[in-house]
């Protein structure tokens, strides 16, 4: 059983996706106006994790993340500059895409940008309009939250509280400034705009995530991710005008990561503690280190970063690396222990249950750290077969699919000979022809090349 904890609901639930065997995720991206800082980062490895789980899960995953191109930030970063906003954003979108690639995190499947939407945005608000929790003032149009007596149940906010009729026009505001907020601009002097059925305006950020979403996902989605502070304003109203014009629930299980600080301070230009993944990267830092130790807390405690805090992070992913390389390089005896088989099951098996726990990490690298101190010690008394080494390093490798911590390399292509082998080997053994399958096997095996047969069909591993 997976169980997420809910912030919708304040507690764990148990998993269940509308489709089965399907997960439709949606996560917020970056607002393109900077380069990303590691807290960002802190998000997006916390939706990565999340997403690889998933997968080795058995789940399809459907994932889609918004770049937001247009709103109060880059319009501002945009002027100063003297650009178009084009060319201020484009940098940092490449400058994001490279970033996801240094840190292994798997891409969306779509990346959707505001500015390509804005047809989509101006249907929702039109539709908003026509039923009613709409309005227009001044040439903006405002989603009226007094008409959507939900309101509030994701930031656990008292609807009763609120000064109904007051407005905000800012993308981003205090829990305490509670309005109604806009979901059209009306366009001013200096700033891009399109013209439209609504009039020439702009979106309101909080427009463009409900419009990207249900644009490639649907009306209603599994599972909505982003940072505590998206919580409010941002995802409160994303549910309002998303419900609001479809009539149905839009997102079931809302996941959101804590703060990253830095020695216990919020990060800040001014403190002089403010980092970026650049900024780490010119100090000679290796980014799977980063990696491990932006995953490595679980996603709804504060993480604390500090510089000792990633040398001990770069010291335990190398325990995993040195415990790699000795099996990779070790010479074992042929054969296999019926003890280090089940070892190598349990710990699989162990790992995922820890992460269907609502994603507890310290739980999970507990189970990989006391299989190799496990492997390890049997090592030591030569209680490792060849088999057992091959099947231990493809379990570290399964677990890696979510971990993404060790070395990419290119598996070494066999010569045609061997490969040749192999397959007489496969012909051999459908054929019943056990004894020249065993054969095949052993005269491969003192060759350096062992065999696993799997569900899969078989897998190879060079090993001494």
């Amino acid at each position: 059983m997976i169980r997420f904890f809910n912030t919708l609901s304040g507690s764990l639930e148990e998993f269940r996706p509308i489709k089965e065997g399907e997960v439709r995720l949606y996560t917020c991206g970056p607002t393109v106006y900077d380069y990303p800082h590691i807290g960002n980062y802190r998000a997006y490895i916390f939706e990565d994790l999340l997403k690889r789980f998933l997968l080795l899960a058995g789940f399809k995953v459907i994932h889609v993340m918004n770049i937001t191109d247009v709103d109060d930030k880059t319009i501002k970063g945009a002027a100063r500059q003297g650009l178009s906003l084009q060319e201020y954003t484009s940098r940092y979108i490449e400058a994001f895409f490279e970033d996801l690639k240094t840190l292994r995190i798997m891409p969306a499947d779509i990346y959707p940008r505001a500015t390509e939407h804005i047809p989509d945005m101006v249907r929702m608000v039109r539709g908003l309009l026509d039923k009613g929790y709409a309005y227009y003032k001044e040439g903006s149009v405002y989603f009226s939250i007094q008409k959507f007596p939900a309101y509030g149940r994701l930031a656990k906010i008292d609807l009763a509280e609120l000064k109904a009729g007051a407005r905000v026009d800012s993308d981003e505001y205090e829990k305490e400034s509670v309005h109604d907020f806009a979901l059209w601009k009306k366009a001013k002097e200096g700033e891009p705009f399109w013209e439209t059925e609504l009039g020439a305006g702009r979106p309101g950020w909080h427009i463009e995530c409900s419009a990207m979403s249900t644009r490639y996902l649907g009306p209603s989605i599994d599972i909505h991710c982003g940072g505590i502070d998206n919580i409010f304003p941002h995802h409160e109203n994303e549910i309002a005008q998303s419900e609001a014009y479809y009539g149905q629930k839009f997102v079931n299980y809302w996941l959101h990561c804590h703060h990253l600080v830095v020695d216990g301070e919020k990060m800040s230009k001014s403190k002089g503690n403010f980092y970026t993944l650049r900024d780490l990267l010119a100090r000679g830092l290796n980014p799977v280190d980063l990696r491990f130790f932006l995953l490595s807390t679980h996603y709804r405690k504060m993480l604390n970063f500090t510089f000792d805090g990633l040398e001990q992070a770069r010291a335990s992913r190398q325990r995993v690396l040195d415990f790699v390389y000795e099996l990779e390089h070790r010479t074992f005896a042929p054969g296999s222990e019926p003890e280090n088989q089940v070892l190598a099951e349990k710990v699989l098996t162990d790992f995922r249950e820890s992460l269907a726990d609502d994603l507890n990490i310290s739980a999970a690298l507990a189970v990989l750290f006391d299989f190799i101190r496990e492997i390890n010690s049997r090592l030591s008394r030569d209680l490792l077969k060849q088999e057992d080494a091959v099947r231990v390093l493809r379990t570290v490798e399964e677990i890696d699919r979510v971990l993404a911590i060790l070395p990419e390399r290119k598996e070494e292509a066999l010569p045609p000979e061997l490969l040749e082998k192999i397959e007489l080997r496969q012909k051999a053994r459908k054929e019943k022809n056990f004894a020249l399958a065993d054969a095949i096997r052993e005269e491969l095996r003192q060759q350096g090349i062992v065999l696993e047969d799997t569900k899969e069909g078989v897998r190879w591993k060079r090993i001494k």
